[in-house]
Order: structure tokens, then sequence, then C-alpha cells
């Protein structure tokens, strides 16, 4: 699907996003209008899903991260999809993740300190439906992040 053209450009890209296209087709090795096209191309197949900003929560004062993974009561047969609509609306989940086995879901959640996760904790999650158990893990440190491939 991708050739060795397509794969350069994604990985200037990946590296340095806020390149232009002209910026990226000349350190690709290629014309403007080549890596044009073949970004729309790659857009169009989904590779590419869009650009967008990486924001630093900690420097906005959102200095706690806390990851809940809950095991659902599925005896309802609509549980997952209820939960997982009522869990998507509140603001302070920026993660929402599903599992196949003991857990079903994971999320992550953001508070400026202890006393607002706490009431983050007890006014939105606990008030999501068919919640059966909950283990909350505390973020320390973030020792690898990324989303690019080796490409």
């Amino acid at each position: 699907m991708l050739d060795d053209a397509d794969r350069r450009l994604l990985r200037y890209w990946q590296a340095e996003p806020s390149l232009s296209q002209g910026e990226l087709a000349e350190r690709a090795g290629m014309t403007t209008g080549k890596a044009t096209r073949r970004i729309a191309r790659m857009q169009e197949l989904g590779v590419m899903q869009g650009v967008g900003a990486v924001i630093d929560w900690a420097a906005l004062g959102y200095t706690v991260e806390v990851s809940l993974r809950i095991t659902l009561d599925k005896t309802q047969g609509n549980a997952f999809d209820t939960f997982l609509a009522q869990a998507r609306e509140v603001p302070e989940v920026i993660e929402v993740q599903t599992f196949l086995g003991r857990v079903d879901v994971r999320l992550s959640i953001i508070a400026r300190d202890m006393a607002h996760y706490q009431e983050i904790y007890r006014k939105s999650i606990l008030s999501l439906p068919h919640i059966s158990e909950i283990e909350a893990l505390m973020h320390v440190a973030r020792i690898k992040t990324s989303e690019g491939l080796p490409l």
C-alpha cells in the first residue's frame, strides 16, 4: 500500500509536524505537488487522520493523572454502550480504552490536584452506570510517549 516515498514523507512529518508541505517535500526529495498528492492519497486511505497539537496538561495546571481500570456489570445488554457514551461526556476523561479480559475499560483522568480529582471521582465517575469494580492507579511519571511508527 505504501512505498518508500510515502514512508519518507510520513517519517519526516512524524518527526516535525510543523513542516509546511513545501518543506516536507524538499526533505523527502520530491516536488511540492507530488508530496501534496501523496499526502492527500494517504489521508483518503485513512493512513493519516489529521495533524494535532500536543498539549502539556501540567503546564495548564492539571498536575494529577489517574488511570481507572473498570469492570462493568454486564448483566444488562446495553451496559457497555451506555457506560462508554456517558464516560465520553466527562470533560476530565482524556482517554477511554476498552479491553478483553477481567478489566473492561480504562479511563485516563486529569485533575488540577487531589481535591479536584476527588470531586471528579465522586460526582462524575461514581455516577457512571453499570460499574461493578474500579481500580485506581495514580500516575507517577511518563517514561515514554510516542504515537510514531518506526518508518
